[in-house]
């Protein structure tokens, strides 16, 4: 069990990243500090130790693996492209070695669509495309986390705030907590001018409304 914020972060800087990231889907890697920041939250309001979790589009898996450090009972990692879920696996060795625990039987490596992953779950963590080369991406990640877990934590655009907040109510959550950060684009695909691009990004956490 990891105890501090920072050691957290520490750890979560030091896994791999994606290799050849496909724009496509929109890899983009999440800020350890920022991803350390959001589930050191989560724990202190919670929501992650001794808690089913899934990681919806999980990527290298920082957000998964980073609830597990926190004392999750299992965390589900749903992921479609292969490349990613190799590089998981690998990211998940790293820290068993690093921390002296066996993780594994705790993570369930899943690689598939998330529209085909149908597993209740308690908590849900989730950095989805913000829909920017898929149009309503971001929409189809939240729709399946509602109807999978009464407690949500997903990342999206600032300035997509209202959309976020309406499709909550509309789906009987409630936003509890809004997080904002810049959030750090490094320089991944060829159009990138800048070494590192900031954007405007909110983690908000959503419960259902009983």
């Amino acid at each position: 069990m990891i105890k501090s914020k920072s050691n957290l972060a520490i750890l979560l800087s030091k896994l791999r990243i994606f290799e050849a990231p496909k724009l496509k889907v929109e890899q983009y890697t999440t800020d350890s500090e920022i991803a350390a920041a959001v589930l050191w939250q989560a724990y202190y309001l919670r929501d992650i130790e001794n808690k089913t979790i899934a990681d919806l589009g999980s990527g290298t898996g920082i957000l998964g693996l980073g609830a597990l450090l926190l004392g999750a009972k299992k965390v589900f990692f749903v992921e479609s492209d292969k490349s990613s879920i190799q590089t998981l696996e690998l990211n998940l060795r790293f820290l068993e070695e690093k921390i002296c625990t066996k993780l594994v039987k705790k993570a369930i490596f899943l690689n598939k669509d998330i529209k085909d992953f149908n597993k209740k779950v308690d908590t849900i963590v989730q950095n989805p495309p913000f829909g920017t080369k898929q149009k309503h991406a971001d929409k189809i990640f939240l729709k399946k986390a509602f109807s999978l877990a009464n407690v949500i934590y997903s990342f999206h655009k600032f300035e997509t705030e209202g959309f976020v907040n309406s499709i909550s109510k509309e789906n009987g959550f409630e936003v509890t907590h809004l997080w904002k950060f810049d959030f750090p684009i490094k320089s991944t695909y060829s159009f990138h001018r800048k070494r590192i691009q900031r954007i405007k990004v909110g983690c908000w956490r959503m419960k259902k409304i009983k």
